[in-house]
């Protein structure tokens, strides 16, 4: 009789810590990006110098755990605002390799965030998603570094985008020669908002 009670109460216990995290899930954070303090550069090597330029970032907002795990969002950066100073190779980047008209937008869209973002000072953390240019969807993976200021948070990452193999014309003239990859660095600014999500009934 009281091993079965000792059973009965180790039980309810069990389940009550159950129960518990169930209704007290992870809180959530929600980083929304200032476009007006964020950067979009990109780097392109061609025959005789390197080319520099910036996008301007439209809208971004990542949801996410600091611990990690699922991520949602999207970071929106526009394809017509490509700006290398130089208007004939910006009119021909926007009008045919990019085709703006057609696709308007390019498209980071977070799905899992890895490693763990640390309340305040410098983390690394990697965000796995998709980067959708030209139409066409293509798994990405950035690792960036991150630093958290009160509600405030910057991050820096720098990937490398094929854009050749991802399907895009190749702006090579006959004597001038240009990178099949074109480098991106992102400087983002944003503000962080902690919401806890219901707990499931």
């Amino acid at each position: 009789m009281r091993r079965n009670r000792i059973f009965q109460h180790l039980s309810i216990g069990l389940m009550l810590a159950l129960l518990c995290s169930a209704a007290a899930p992870s809180p959530q954070e929600t980083l929304e990006l200032d476009p007006a303090q964020s950067k979009v550069q990109f780097t392109l090597d061609s025959t005789f110098h390197t080319v520099h330029g910036v996008f301007q970032l439209k809208s971004g907002f990542i949801q996410f755990a600091p611990a990690g795990g699922p991520a949602s969002g999207q970071i929106v950066v526009t394809a017509a605002s490509g700006n290398s100073d130089n208007n004939s190779r910006d009119h021909k980047m926007t009008k045919e390799i990019l085709e703006a008209e057609k696709y308007p937008d390019i498209v980071f869209t977070p799905q899992q965030m890895k490693g763990t973002l640390a309340p305040t000072g410098p983390s690394q953390i990697q965000l796995e998603g998709m980067m959708t240019l030209h139409g066409q969807p293509h798994p990405i993976t950035l690792d960036v570094k991150a630093e958290v200021q009160g509600n405030a948070l910057s991050a820096d990452t720098s990937f490398v985008v094929p854009y050749i193999q991802w399907g895009l014309k190749n702006p090579s003239a006959l004597f001038l020669r240009v990178s099949d990859k074109v480098e991106i660095h992102i400087h983002a600014v944003g503000q962080l908002k902690t919401a806890t999500p219901q707990p499931h009934r």
